[in-house]
């Protein structure tokens, strides 16, 4: 019979958590060299021994048992059996045998909490390299539990790893000899009460009881008996973990003595330490900062452009070979004009995207991400946000739902807000698609120096204007949002290690599939909705057109062709898709747009992304037969009905900066209302971004006209 248990990976940020997960579980989860990569309880299944499951539930890292941030109090509310969906049979502490002293603390509190635990200790490679010996089994004898040194990134240890977890789990019942700490005197009576309340909790269980039941599942007379155990006993909850907290920080100092040899940290200067001289310096650190950024987003460009024109090239030929070979019926039109422009939608940009994610996962796995939160603490903090709140807006520029979850990382309620209400301003790789084109469009493909690429430029303006609106609206709503608690930065910086190309090649692949099967499911879906509504219409209206031009032809069949462009594109105008752009060309003529432009701005809302499928389609139903042409030289011959150019360079500059702004995903407003738990959050980042976005526009339409 094989057995089941939960087993709960729990550490310090940065300790290895996540990579040993991904070892055990096979579960190739993203692994990112900065704190808060994890925000949220992820599980997996792994076979321990042949008699042994277990389901591994890999936590957000935590310090302490005393958490402050939203992430904090997911590991807590697990460990303290608060979690009404899992409790930990077992847990596996991974510890950073480099800074050993530190996650001595939480290892410390978790055997105090009397759940049978197994410290698997990480980086002692690293810890060699400091000139730090670690006597694993003196460290056992001074814990009291079993110590495993392991290295998930090079899959060793796991083996022995597995062992002592199978040996663990058939002592399960046995509960550790001793406790780390003994409880206060003060405290004796308090956690006596407690405990008489709730049978078989330990006396370290029992203290958290006491400072965070407000916050537990129990029942009102729970509550009420707790309540009364503090006022009885005169608890103080901030001076009962002031002691705590001295008194385990006095048996690790033995601990360390008595178990762990360290160098002399000034005998020599890590690497680490060399390259944050340069990296972090107070003027060179925002030149490579600033370096790196314009790299990145040049690359973009550079690595993309031949793949793209490759992917282009292949679908207007694809489209030609059918148009000539298929018979001309509305079962054609849906596969040239319906199925394989929305393919070319969605397959186009590929490319990029990869890119794109590559050198993001790339700045994380280095460890230079949590650099950037560094350097600008100082500019978030004018703001009204803190360094930490770079990580989500950066995360932003890949996706804002995964972004808006990081911020839970951070402690401060209001600087959490803020950082919720304008993470979706960073410009997320939905926005990528329609940058490309419009760019492409309209600006010309000019070289500065041999090397700076205009569009690249341009590209990486938009991403800016995006971060400095960001930053000008939390400073504008930090004086409508009001807070009590006090704010810090606390943030661990950690070594610089070598990217890994498998992290970084899956991460790339990942995401790749993650658009074309997420996003490109609903690309398909409106392509094909947009071809039903762009070739039907109000039967006597397009009765109407038919007639008008069968007419036109049999009086002049000289200009059939001629005749038949125009038919499709009245034919397009009298569609339900024409009607329904029509409707809205008032509203937003004074940006620029047309009637076409109307209806992508109305099916991207669903995802950004969709405006390109939606031109695509548009004009792969509404414009010239001769399917060779590509969607830009498509857009780039659109004229309006006076002969002028749709795409000019004023449209398209208010165009792109439209979309910086609008609130164009209806996911991004879903998860904001989760985080926040309130529809009042989303809706005024909804009216506030639609505002801006049209204010905006509108300026731009008007400056370059």
């Amino acid at each position: 019979m094989v057995k089941k248990i939960n087993i709960a990976l729990v550490g310090n940020p940065n300790s290895g958590k996540t990579s040993l997960f991904n070892v055990l579980t096979g579960l190739n989860q993203k692994v990112g060299n900065f704190p808060g990569v994890t925000v949220d309880k992820k599980t997996g299944a792994c076979r321990i021994s042949d008699s042994l499951t277990a389901n591994i539930i890999d936590l957000p890292g935590t310090y302490s048992l005393y958490p402050k941030r939203a992430d904090e109090w997911v590991s807590y509310k697990v460990l303290l059996n608060q979690d009404e969906h899992v409790y930990p049979n077992l847990v596996v502490l991974v510890a950073d045998a480099s800074n050993l002293k530190r996650n001595l603390l939480f290892c410390s509190q978790i055997i105090d909490l009397k759940i049978p635990v197994v410290i698997a200790l990480t980086m002692m490679d690293l810890a060699r390299k400091n000139g730090t010996q670690v006597d694993i089994p003196g460290l056992e004898r001074e814990l009291g539990v079993p110590v495993v040194a392991i290295n998930p990134r090079k899959n060793k240890g796991i083996s022995s790893l597995k062992k002592a977890v199978q040996l663990a789990t058939e002592n399960m019942n046995q509960l550790p000899a001793r406790d780390f700490i003994d409880i206060s005197p003060d405290n004796a009576d308090a956690v006596q009460l407690v405990k008489e309340k709730i049978p078989g909790i330990s006396n370290y269980t029992a203290i958290h009881y006491l400072i965070n039941h407000e916050h537990f599942s129990l029942d009102a007379a729970t509550h009420a008996a707790i309540e009364n155990a503090e006022i009885a006993s005169r608890f103080n909850p901030t001076r009962a973990q002031a002691d705590e907290i001295m008194r385990r920080y006095g048996k690790i100092k033995h601990i360390m003595q008595q178990s762990v040899v360290e160098s002399d940290p000034l005998k020599k200067s890590l690497f680490t330490e060399k390259l944050d001289n340069i990296l972090l310096h107070r003027t060179w650190g925002y030149v490579i900062l600033v370096a790196v950024l314009f790299l990145l987003f040049q690359s973009v460009f550079w690595i993309a452009g031949y793949p793209m024109d490759a992917i282009e090239w292949g679908f207007s030929r694809l489209s030609g070979w059918l148009s000539g070979v298929m018979p001309a019926n509305w079962f054609s039109d849906l596969v040239i004009n319906g199925i394989v422009a929305g393919l070319s939608g969605i397959f186009l940009f590929v490319p990029q995207i990869m890119i794109l994610f590559g050198l993001i996962t790339l700045l994380e796995d280095t460890g230079y991400m949590a650099r950037i939160s560094f350097l600008t603490d100082k500019l978030m903090r004018k703001a009204g946000l803190n360094g930490k709140s770079v990580m989500p807006m950066i995360s932003g520029f890949a996706c804002a739902v995964p972004a808006i979850m990081s911020a839970r990382n951070i402690e401060n309620r209001k600087e959490r807000l803020l950082t919720i209400m304008v993470t979706p301003l960073m410009s997320c790789s939905a926005r990528l698609p329609v940058y490309t084109i419009l760019v492409a469009l309209v600006i010309p493909s000019k070289l500065y120096f041999g090397f700076l690429s205009l569009q690249g430029l341009v590209m990486m303006g938009l991403y800016l204007l995006g971060t400095v609106m960001a930053l000008t609206v939390s400073w504008v709503m930090k004086w409508f949002i009001k807070s009590t608690e006090r704010s810090f930065f606390i943030l661990e910086l950690p070594v610089y290690r070598g990217p890994r190309k498998r992290n970084i090649l899956y991460t790339m692949l990942e995401k790749a599939k993650i658009f074309v099967f997420d996003a490109g499911k609903v690309i398909m879906l409106i392509s094909l909705l947009l071809w039903g509504l762009s070739s039907y219409g109000p039967p006597e209206k397009m009765k109407q057109v038919s007639d008008k031009y069968e007419a036109m032809i049999q009086s002049d069949p000289g200009k059939a062709a001629e005749y038949g462009r125009l038919k499709k594109m009245e034919e397009l105008q009298a569609s339900y898709a024409g009607h329904l752009g029509k409707a809205i060309e008032p509203a937003i003529r004074p940006l620029g747009y047309d009637w076409k432009i109307g209806i992508a701005l109305i099916t991207s809302f669903a995802a950004r992304e969709v405006f390109v499928g939606t031109m695509a389609t548009l004009y792969s139903v509404g414009d010239d037969v001769d399917s060779n042409n590509t969607l830009r030289q498509k857009m780039k011959a659109a004229v309006r009905q006076d002969g002028t150019k749709v795409y000019t360079l004023a449209t398209g500059i208010s165009l792109m900066i439209f979309y910086v702004f609008a609130m164009q995903c209806m996911s991004t407003l879903a998860i904001v209302k989760r985080e926040t738990r309130s529809w009042k959050w989303p809706v005024i980042q909804l009216l506030y971004m639609t505002g801006l976005a049209y204010v905006l526009s509108f300026l731009a339409y008007e400056l370059f006209k």
